[in-house]
């Protein structure tokens, strides 16, 4: 049941594909702040990339949905792909309080240089009392200015914003797209189903591949 749920972690991207290095920083965020599970939300159409080609909402989600099948503890969500428009994260928190009950408290996981941009974000001071944040820290990022921003939010918008170090993860899915284009490998970036999908679909081959009669899996 949905309302046996307290602490819940959300891990939201492009995924665009998801990588080791997203289950990684799920997994120790899950581990360290005591997480019953962690929901990944794939984006639908993501406000701040209008001007980024990003492939098709469905490749991604079943993407996610094959990397995330080995854990128990990882969940995929669909609802910011099914939503019509630009998908706010403030529609999706409260959207969640729906389903989850006002009880359960949210994680909402994300690196540390997004914090500075959170007064950006639509509705930005409400987030802070639908979720509390988790800064994934990663070597090298300036702790002293994150510091500083958190107290910030706390001091102005009773904000709560834990901070993470995070392994060190040389990853990411700009890498990896590159890669494919070269003709270059990604085996051990991205788990072997991921691999084989986006062999069998053709991703980032020639640029963004779109396959509309896909369905969820």
């Amino acid at each position: 049941m949905k309302g046996q749920y307290k602490r819940i972690g959300i891990s939201g991207g492009t995924f665009d594909p998801i990588h080791y290095g997203h289950l990684i920083i799920a997994e120790e965020i899950r581990e360290t702040m005591g997480l019953e599970k962690v929901i990944f939300i794939p984006s639908g159409n993501p406000p701040h990339k209008k001007n980024i080609k990003v492939t098709e909402a469905i490749h991604r989600y079943n993407m996610v949905k094959l990397a995330t099948a080995s854990n128990p503890y990882f969940e995929v969500a669909s609802i910011e792909i099914e939503r019509e428009g630009y998908s706010y994260t403030i529609d999706t928190l409260k959207q969640l309080k729906q389903i989850y009950g006002r009880d359960t408290t949210f994680f909402f996981i994300t690196g540390a240089d997004v914090i500075p941009e959170l007064v950006t974000w639509r509705s930005f001071e409400n987030l802070f009392t639908l979720c509390e944040f988790v800064a994934v820290l990663r070597p090298g990022f300036e702790k002293e200015f994150l510091l500083e921003k958190i107290e910030y939010y706390k001091r102005n918008y009773n904000a709560i914003i834990h901070v993470v170090d995070a392994p060190l993860i040389g990853i990411s899915s700009t890498i990896i797209r590159k890669r494919i284009k070269q003709g270059k490998s990604i085996k051990y970036l991205v788990p072997e189903s991921v691999e084989d999908y986006i062999r069998k679909n053709a991703l980032y081959l020639y640029g963004f591949a779109r396959n509309t009669h896909l369905t969820l899996k």
